[in-house]
Formats: structure tokens, sequence, C-alpha cells
């Protein structure tokens, strides 16, 4: 949401802007063919429409469509419109893409799961974590702290890699053992101390120096696999190929989640206890909410109610 307001990624922002991506609510119109009917209680995540034909559409890979995602805000309709997010109290989108919620997720825990949620457990999925791999997350925040929840539910050991241990009692609390907490504030020790150490790293940071070569490729096993989840502002750092190619390295990025990895990753939390950590506010107050975020206050998610 900051970067779109901000005008920070390379697309041009188009004003006026909703933003917005992480919508729970219920029907209160459905068209047809929608598979939903009034009072029904769904979610969107940072997808409101796809072309519903392609390749990527049939294998449920909504987000990779060949027409390209429609964002759940900043995404242009056949008529032209522009949609608009999560920040209103009506939202508009294709019925596919509305995903029932579990009974057992209240709706201001599920609203972050639909797109932080699924865009740490998606790659997760992806590069088979579960038991007898050992997983690192970079970065304790919004994402990071679904990402350590995501891998230890599907069977995983967990590692936190941060600067400093500001966050170290939260990593514990998220299940990370004290031993796995990675502080690589110094790049060399860390990479020696941790060579060949982890099979996969999700990286959920989009600091503009991410230490790629020097660090990350180093504490991966051969074979293993970092993914970025984060996106930087600017490009990322110019890089040899020798360790990618010498360990078998993969480098590799994840948008969001398809339909049926969003209602795996709402089964898994349904099932084990994944949940955001989140401070409710007032819709009335999103202004101060996003500043609040862009400040780093949060722990780890702001959700709006719009019912007042």
């Amino acid at each position: 949401d900051i970067h779109v307001l901000t005008n920070g990624w390379p697309k041009p922002t188009s004003y006026h802007a909703i933003v917005g991506h992480e919508i729970i609510g219920t029907v209160v119109r459905a068209g047809e063919k929608s598979g939903h009917k009034v009072g029904d209680r769904v979610g969107f995540g940072a997808q409101a429409g796809s072309c519903g034909s392609c390749d990527s559409c049939h294998e449920h890979l909504e987000q990779y469509c060949v027409k390209g995602m429609l964002g759940t805000y900043q995404g242009v309709w056949e008529d032209g419109t522009v949609s608009q997010g999560g920040y209103a109290n009506f939202f508009r989108g294709q019925g596919h893409l509305a995903i029932p919620v579990p009974e057992n997720i209240p709706s201001d825990v599920a609203a972050p799961l639909m797109c932080a949620g699924v865009t740490v457990y998606s790659p997760l999925k992806r590069f088979h974590c579960g038991p007898g791999k050992k997983v690192g997350v970079v970065g304790i925040g919004g994402l990071g702290h679904l990402g350590l929840q995501f891998a230890k539910a599907m069977g995983a050991e967990t590692f936190a890699l941060s600067h400093s241990a500001n966050k170290q009692a939260d990593a514990e609390k998220l299940g990370v053992p004290a031993e796995n907490f990675i502080i690589t504030k110094d790049i060399a020790a860390t990479a020696e101390k941790w060579a060949r150490s982890l099979d996969i790293i999700l990286c959920t940071s989009f600091q503009s120096d991410l230490p790629i070569e020097s660090l990350f490729f180093k504490v991966l096993k051969p074979q293993g696999a970092l993914v970025l989840v984060g996106l930087p502002e600017e490009k990322l750092p110019a890089m040899y190929g020798q360790q990618l190619v010498g360990k078998g390295l993969t480098l590799a990025g994840s948008l969001v989640g398809g339909t049926d990895d969003l209602r795996e990753m709402l089964a898994v939390a349904s099932e084990k206890d994944v949940r955001p950590w989140i401070t409710v506010r007032p819709l009335e107050e999103a202004s101060q909410v996003v500043k609040d975020m862009d400040a780093g206050k949060a722990r780890y998610r702001y959700v709006l109610d719009c019912r007042s």
C-alpha cells in the first residue's frame, strides 16, 4: 500500500488511489456464475481479476495470468475503470478470486493471511518446505512473522535472520529456537559461521543492498533456494554467477498466490493455528495508520475495521 501511495514502484501510480489488498467481508451482491451467494463470508488478496482462460488461470496460478494480474487496486477493468482497494465500505472483484474463510478464523485475523499469508506460504510449498528442511526467514515483520509460522507448521526447522537482536524475543515466540536466531550485522563472520546451513531462504526484506552474494548464497546448502518476496524499489545488486552455478542454487521470486494456494494456506492456518499478530484500528484512522506503518510501528500488521 505504501509503495503505491508514495509512487515508489516503477509503474506510476494512477491517482486517485484507494489501497488495501487484504479484504474480508460479506457478499452483498453475487453474479449467477460467481460461485457465491449473498451473506457468504469471503476474502480477497492482492488480486481482483484474471482472464480465466489462459494456461496460468487454468492451472490456478491466476497471479501469473497472461493478460496480466488485475490488482485489487490499480488494475484496469475491461471497461477502462481502475480497480480500487479495501480501505472502503464496499469492494468489487471476480467471484472465482473470492475465497471462503474457515469458520474458526475471525475476520480481523484472516485479512492479513489473504496477501501476506499466501505470499510466504506459496514459495514454501513450491520449494518443498517440510520435515527435514531448514528454512531461514530474512526480516521479522509483516511477512516474516508469518513465514516463520508457516514454515514451522509445514514441519521445517526454522531460523530467523536479522541485523540485530531487537526481535529475538519475538522470533522465539514465533517458534524459532534461541540458537537459530542469526544476527547478520557482521556479514563475513555470519557467512562463515553458517556456511551451507539452510535449504531455503525466504527473503521478506526490501532493502536496497541485499547481501545476496556475500551472505545468502553462502549460507545456502547446495541446490538450495533463495526466494525473494519483498520488492525493493531499486535494482538488485550486481553479482557474479559462480556461486549460483557452482552450488546449483536457485534465485527465485514469488508473487502472492493463486486460488489453490489461497485455499490450502487458509486450511493450514486453520488446522495449525497460524495467526498474524495484529492491531485493529478504525477505518477513519487510515491516514495515520499508513504513517505508523511506514514508521515501522506495526507489530506486525494493522487491520482497518470498516464496520464503524
